[in-house]
This record gives structure tokens, sequence and C-alpha cells, in this order.
């Protein structure tokens, strides 16, 4: 049996296995489109498109989009929404498997998007791994998860994605987003948030994976010192010459403490 649809031909009702919470209010996606600042020759990617409640104002913005999207009871009735508005290319499938890089040839994205909240973190880091064909993201996320994104050393939010975000991008959370907003209304709030590559030169970062590496253990038991949560990693020599303190813990170190002790302690 169908679900019963609206009249633009969407399905009603949101799907919960996918997360899925749809932003209607106009004056939130106004705030969004006026964020970004579409311009001529800008190649934009919209991540999970939903209904179009932000594809269609920025197609009459921009005139023409890509759009990512993996429930594919939503691409019919999305392309037939679009159709009056611009030129938007649907691509079915989950973002996690989409090769930005690739997708790019050359141009660097602008990628947009209400990310579902229970896929936030691994779209992140995904998109991470192509930060060098990205020119800029601009993402709805839960206010929750851009606090920490944005948070400092010394917060009770400071953790790996900070760091891991931080290295990589200018982290700028723009305005926070209630539940009304969309439907069904989530339980929490939500924000938007912009995240601008550094240039590749401007990173420092010697090998990448062993960054990671090492953030990953230093934050993965966050109330041991570094000489603990390090052990088998970086010894406490390596440690001070690298200019890090063994006693310390992780939320006290800066983005570039972390860099600093990747790179001087590389193999």
């Amino acid at each position: 049996m169908s679900r019963p649809r609206d009249a633009n031909g969407f399905a009603a009702g949101a799907k919960k296995h996918l997360g899925q919470n749809f932003l209607h209010e106009r004056s939130v996606v106004d705030r969004i489109v006026l964020a970004v600042d579409p311009r001529p020759g800008d190649r934009i990617v919209e991540i999970g498109p939903g209904q179009g409640a932000l594809t269609l104002p920025l197609l009459d913005r921009h005139g023409a989009l890509t759009a990512i999207e993996f429930d594919r009871d939503l691409l019919q009735p999305l392309a037939a929404a679009a159709a009056s508005h611009g030129a938007l290319t649907l691509v079915a499938a989950d973002v996690l498997t989409v090769d930005f890089t690739a997708l790019a040839a050359g141009t660097p994205l602008r990628l947009v998007g209400n990310l579902p909240y229970n896929l936030s973190s691994p779209i992140l880091f995904h998109a991470l791994d192509h930060a060098a064909a990205v020119r800029d993201m601009h993402f709805m996320l839960q206010k929750e998860v851009v606090e920490r994104m944005a948070a400092g050393p010394g917060s009770k939010v400071y953790g790996r994605l900070s760091v891991m975000l931080q290295a990589y991008c200018a982290v700028t959370p723009l305005f926070t987003v209630g539940p009304g907003a969309f439907r069904p209304a989530p339980k929490v709030d939500s924000a938007v948030v912009r995240l601008v590559p550094r240039a590749p030169g401007d990173i420092g970062i010697d090998d990448p994976r062993r960054f990671a590496h090492i953030v990953r253990a230093a934050f993965g038991q966050r109330r041991k010192t570094l000489r603990n949560a390090l052990d088998g990693v970086v010894d406490s020599d390596a440690m001070r010459a690298a200019g890090v303190r063994p006693e310390a813990r992780a939320e006290q170190l800066q983005v570039a403490d972390f860099i600093r002790l990747a790179n001087e302690t590389a193999a």
C-alpha cells in the first residue's frame, strides 16, 4: 500500500529511521541562503535536500545545483518541484559513499545541507577527507554538535570533533534554530554553522593519519592524563620534547599542541 502524498507529490510524514526532520520555516531558509550567498560560477552541492525547502530557494537564487539524496521516494517529486526553479542534478546515493573530490572535478564545491542528527559526525569527517576539494560548508546540525565543533580548550564539550575540525577548517557558528522550524519538530535546538577549509599550506599536519590517531587516543579516555591515554602511542619523554606535559589531559591542549605532538613524534 503506497503512502499518502501531499499536493507536491511528497509522501506524507518523515521516515524516522532515516533521521528526517524537514525544514519548513521560510525565514530560516532565507537566512541560510543569505549566509551561503551564491555567486556566479559557484558549484553548490546540497546534502539531503528532503522535500526541497532549501533546494528551491537556492535554485531561484543560483539557477543550478547538485543534490545528494538517499531516500529514493523523494527523488521524483523533488525533480518535478524543481523543474520550474532551475537545473537540479540529483545523485541518488548515501553521501558517505560520494567521492566529493571526483564530483568537484577541479571546481571547489560549496556544500550545504540540513544534516540528519544521527549521521552528522560521519558526514563531517567524510567532508574533511575531501577538504581540498571543498571551498566552504554551511550545515544545519543539532545545536549541541555545533557547540562541540566550535569549543575551545578547557570547555566540557571540547573533544575529538573540535580538534579535528578546527585543525582543517575555520569553524563559525551562525545562528540557532528552534524545533518549530521542522516537521516533525525535534526535541532539541538546531544551529547553522559555516566551515571554511584552511589552505593546505596553513594546516601544518605532516601525517594526517598519525594526527587523527593521536587525537582519537587522547580523547578516548579523556579523564586520564596524556601519559596514560597515549600509552603505547607516544611516550612521556617524546611528549616533553614536543612541549606537551604528560600529566595534562586532552581537553587542556590547543589544536596546535596536537599538531606539534603528531609532527614531532612521527616514526
